[in-house]
């Protein structure tokens, strides 16, 4: 028995009970004749993907809710503390799933935000673009059993979907969110373009309505997973949670767990949560968090106010609580099949916590008798419930983000730096690991780690090498660094950008509102931070060092006409 199974049984997983694609070039593996062998040295891999979770959410990164069964997979595999995304959901599916930039893969900014001057540009496409090759296809033509759960984003035509991406069994949930319950697949839904759509292996079906999101995404994953129980290819199995995503929404009894919990505020939730935070030592003892941007003090709420909002957290953290329980479910299968000690678990989020103030499907766009008309009930007492319609805002985003600057939609920590872990075979465990890493690296680690390599062309046509790294020697622990501190890293969405090199990091916030969120607080100009020494990202160092400023302004301007990254017109001058 391996090390990470041996710990994980220790610290006590839980779960709840059980409720053709085209081939295109020979994969390059060792010979056929060796093909049962070969498929006897692969592992198998999980990767788990969640939908706008907290840096703090999980018990294993410092956070209060029940999360049993991920820590015990976090604590016994190794936590990255320095694990970067693009600011948003789909710009980094479409970087997780192809290991390249998501201006080349796509999704230069998101499909449902797209600029008059991005529309028709290379790499705006809005979909996961012929120039790359997904992993689920690259795994798959290498002899991989592949199988998808859960939120696509990826592209809506039938073209475009998981089961003509790779995966040989796909339940999907194909745009951005939907209600965790079902209830938004009506006319009245429909009418406003706000109907999630569902493929089932590729046909469009409706979601069973009243099951959890959740809970149904991993029964199918489930079903995949026993279906294949006497299948001896390795599996690539890929569970893209839409929880915690608003609307947030769960199980009454699982909210229940948490009333009071969160009454003394999301100040009190943020020093605790850092608190424990430097006791796990996942951050600098002597770390002060950012200053909260644009929040209330909980002081200054009223009762209700306060109610609501308290009530706001207790439902998000049972979305985290649920999507954990469920987690559990799939390593019981696991074990069950023979299959977990064979298993390498990726878990990530997909990027930092929501900050916005939700309220309806379109933000800003509907009136009180239109809400009426979806059956959205925002009361106190409903909040939670499959016809409520609300995110948890800025103060709990922040808290869970801290101590980082910001949250999703930023190119900043708080927008990028997100929880994740690997665990499994070849994976040296129990340890924390600081280094900067990216999303990118996801693909060519599970294609180092299937002996393969990736081809030049797939499906007769040229495809994009992998632009992040393989992360086999940091999991082996023959090294702590997959970059060298001479290479820069940039970013860029809804015209906000950084650039990482090494230590260093340049941010710039636009000051104009941008697509998301629906209010901007930047100042317009370049910032600087030494992220080594000032993670919370306090300490703009512009005017003191600005020689490297201009270095890494430099860098930047090289990776957007490198990859292709769309800005906009520069303002006429006035006459």
């Amino acid at each position: 028995m391996n090390k990470f199974l041996k710990t994980a049984i220790a610290l006590g997983i839980t779960a709840l009970s059980s409720g053709s694609m085209a081939q295109a070039q020979t994969a390059q593996l060792p010979q056929r004749a060796a093909k049962a062998d070969v498929n006897a040295q692969r592992p198998n891999f999980l990767l788990i993907v969640a939908d706008d979770l907290g840096w703090s959410d999980l018990g294993s990164f410092g956070g209060e809710i029940s999360t049993p069964n991920l820590d015990a997979i976090a604590t016994a595999g190794i936590r990255f503390t320095g694990f970067h995304t693009a600011p948003t959901c789909s710009p980094t599916r479409s970087m997780l799933l192809s290991g390249v930039d998501n201006h080349q893969a796509g999704l230069g900014s998101m499909a449902e935000t797209l600029q008059p001057g991005q529309i028709g540009q290379p790499g705006y496409e809005g979909y996961l673009n012929d120039r790359v090759a997904s992993i689920a296809e690259l795994l798959h033509q290498g002899g991989y059993r592949t199988l998808m759960s859960g939120k696509w984003h990826l592209g809506l035509t039938p073209e475009r979907g998981p089961a003509a991406r790779g995966f040989e069994r796909s339940y999907a949930l194909l745009q951005g969110l939907g209600n965790h319950f079902g209830a938004d697949q009506n006319a009245a839904w429909r009418a406003i373009n706000a109907a999630p759509t569902y493929r089932d292996n590729g046909k469009v079906v409706a979601y069973p309505r009243g099951r959890y999101s959740a809970d149904y995404f991993t029964d199918r994953l489930i079903g995949f997973l026993e279906e294949g129980a006497k299948d001896a290819r390795p599996f690539f199995a890929y569970l893209p949670y839409s929880t915690p995503h608003w609307p947030i929404q769960a199980p009454p009894e699982v909210i229940a767990k948490y009333k009071g919990r969160y009454d003394a505020g999301y100040e009190a939730l943020r020093d605790a949560r850092l608190k424990r935070q430097k006791e796990l030592g996942l951050v600098p003892a002597n770390l002060a968090p950012h200053t909260l941007v644009d929040v209330k003090p909980w002081t200054s709420l009223t009762p209700q106010e306060k109610a609501i909002e308290a009530r706001k957290m207790e439902v998000y953290a049972a979305m985290v609580d649920r999507m954990d329980q469920n987690i559990g479910r799939v390593i019981a299968t696991l074990k069950r099949l023979g299959r977990y000690e064979d298993t390498v678990i990726i878990f990530l989020a997909d990027n930092g916590p929501e900050g916005n103030v939700i309220d309806a499907p379109i933000q800003g766009a509907l009136k009180p008798e239109e809400k009426a008309r979806l059956g959205i009930d925002n009361s106190l007492g409903n909040i939670g419930a499959a016809t409520s319609y609300l995110g948890y805002g800025p103060g709990w985003a922040q808290a869970n983000s801290a101590p980082s600057w910001l949250v999703k939609g930023y190119p900043t920590e708080g927008g990028t730096r997100v929880t994740a872990f690997a665990a499994g075979p070849q994976v040296t465990g129990g340890r924390i690991v600081g280094s900067f890493l990216s999303v990118t690296d996801i693909a060519p680690t599970l294609l180092d780690l299937a002996r393969q390599t990736q081809p030049a062309r797939f499906a007769g046509r040229a495809i994009l090498p992998f632009q992040g790294h393989s992360l086999v020697p940091l999991l082996k622990g023959e090294q702590r660094e997959v970059r060298q501190p001479d290479e820069p890293v940039g970013t860029e969405l809804f015209y906000r950008r950084a650039l990482r090199k090494g230590d260093w990091k340049a941010v710039y916030l636009s000051a104009s509102g941008n697509a998301y969120p629906r209010k901007s607080i930047g100042t317009g100009a370049w910032q600087l931070f030494n992220i080594a020494q000032d993670p919370a990202e306090m300490e703009d160092l512009a005017a003191k060092e600005p020689a490297k400023l201009r270095e890494l302004i430099s860098d930047w301007n090289s990776y957007a006409q490198d990859k292709g990254v769309v800005l906009p017109p520069a303002p006429s001058a006035h006459k």
